[in-house]
């Protein structure tokens, strides 16, 4: 049982004392990899607390990848290989026992974020019941490879009334996030020697596509996205991307510049890989459509995840596939077992087709524009000494500082008075070109009171 001491007294929730310090010691490795956790029920009558207060507290565990969860088990702590930062970060890995735990900033403007706290818990917990009692023992049998058939016909129904795009299920893999299924998807595809990306680009991908082995061609970006011109000069035959909110920068490709690539792969007989990133959450204009929709040829494969619609914990993400590599995967690699169990698969395609997945958008969408909209009311203090790109969608801002010089600088600065920042030059394949530095501005998972009190603290210690 673990003690804690908490205090009402604090300005912290209760759930987040027990969150930090739970996450102190395994930091600093107090709690070992793959130790098992008391039961939320246990810690919560031994902390005399409430059970839903233990709930929020591991659930932000989870979604953090500190702990996980394993079926009629309980929570154990993660492998400290698992525990390593997604992200390109100078600092030292936070799980290393040989190192010494790191504080925890006061504002985290982190664009990596979302807003835990408000997940579903008790429809997810009714669903779960439901879905148990329904199949029963049935489900701890193996099921569809390619995932259940229930959530894929979920998924292709999402993504007609979301994304835009009619897909037959049989297309769709389902897999444990968008980082599995890229693994599988470099298989499928032979293992290509050159892949081309966006400069900057969503880094996570970057260092797996390296890690099987490919080079990667660095294409700059315009006010378009990437630069068709640069692509024609590759000799590239497979080329991910993020058009409909392009990470990290946030910009939208126009309809255009998704012509003009499209006639391209049909040309040489390309595929684009299209990383459906952060398209749920957009706070002004229409939605905009997968650049699949527009896919005429069978060039572009699509990938998605409920990670943040949901939460980071529900490792569920789904992979449309053209009908030449789909043959390919039922060739060659239709022996792969689905990565979600049939459990989560099933609370997750009830989740869907009975409505929560939109209701909980909704909700969600909300939130984020509230908190967007306060930090884009926050920054303003700063006059004609920044400029804001990728607002109005995702829940991150990247901001321009005109007057600076030095990106490292500001990061330092900021560190000091307890606000710890997140710079672009982290998502160059290459060293980062010469340019006013560039902060991302992540407010998932702060409260507009803190993100305006941290901006309003930014601003003088930069002053």
């Amino acid at each position: 049982m673990l003690t804690i001491h908490l205090d009402s007294n604090l300005p912290l929730p209760l759930y987040e004392q027990i969150y930090l310090h739970i996450r102190k010691d395994i930091r600093s490795g107090l709690l070992a990899e793959q130790e098992r956790l008391p039961s939320t029920r246990a810690l919560a009558a031994h902390l005399s607390v409430s059970r839903n207060t233990v709930d929020m507290a591991y659930s932000q565990l989870l979604s953090e990848g500190y702990i996980e969860t394993r079926p009629k088990s309980g929570f154990y702590v993660c492998s400290l290989l698992e525990l390593e930062p997604v992200w390109n970060d100078p600092a030292p890995p936070v799980c290393s026992p040989a190192k010494k735990s790191l504080s925890v900033p006061r504002y985290d403007f982190s664009p990596f974020a979302s807003n835990t706290a408000g997940f579903p818990y008790r429809i997810w917990q009714r669903l779960t019941v439901k879905v148990l009692s329904e199949h029963g023992n049935e489900l701890f049998l193996l099921g569809d490879r390619q995932g259940e058939p229930e959530l894929r016909a979920a998924v292709a129904k999402y993504l007609y009334e979301a994304r835009g795009f009619s897909c037959d299920p049989s297309h769709i893999i389902i897999g444990a996030g968008a980082d599995y299924l890229l693994q599988l998807l470099i298989q499928l595809l032979g293992f290509p020697k050159h892949v081309a990306m966006e400069n900057p680009c969503y880094m996570q991908a970057a260092r797996i596509l390296r890690g099987f082995g490919s080079q990667l061609l660095p294409l700059p970006l315009d006010e378009n996205g990437l630069s068709y011109e640069a692509l024609r000069r590759t000799s590239a035959r497979i080329v991910y991307l993020t058009p409909s909110h392009q990470y990290p920068l946030g910009l939208v490709m126009p309809v255009g510049r998704r012509r003009e690539l499209l006639r391209w792969a049909a040309e040489v007989g390309a595929y684009l890989i299209e990383d459906d990133h952060g398209s749920e959450f957009r706070y002004r204009g229409r939605p905009i459509p997968a650049l699949k929709e527009m896919d005429s040829s069978d060039s572009v494969i699509h990938i998605g995840t409920f990670s943040r619609a949901i939460a980071p914990a529900i490792r569920a993400g789904y992979m449309v596939l053209p009908d030449s590599l789909l043959q390919t995967y039922r060739q060659g690699f239709s022996h792969y077992a689905s990565t979600v169990s049939r459990i989560d698969q099933m609370i997750l395609a009830r989740f869907l087709t009975e409505g929560y997945l939109e209701r909980h958008l909704n909700k969600s969408r909300k939130l984020y524009k509230a908190r967007h909209d306060a930090l884009l009311q926050a920054l303003r203090i700063f006059g004609r000494q920044i400029a804001v790109t990728g607002d109005h969608a995702g829940l991150h801002l990247a901001v321009q500082f005109l007057d600076r010089t030095s990106e490292a600088d500001i990061l330092q600065t900021a560190k000091k008075a307890d606000i710890r920042l997140y710079g672009l030059s982290a998502h160059y394949l290459e060293p980062a070109p010469a340019y006013p530095p560039t902060i991302l501005f992540g407010f998932g998972n702060l409260e507009e009171e803190e993100i305006r009190e941290g901006i309003e603290r930014l601003w003088e210690v930069l002053s």
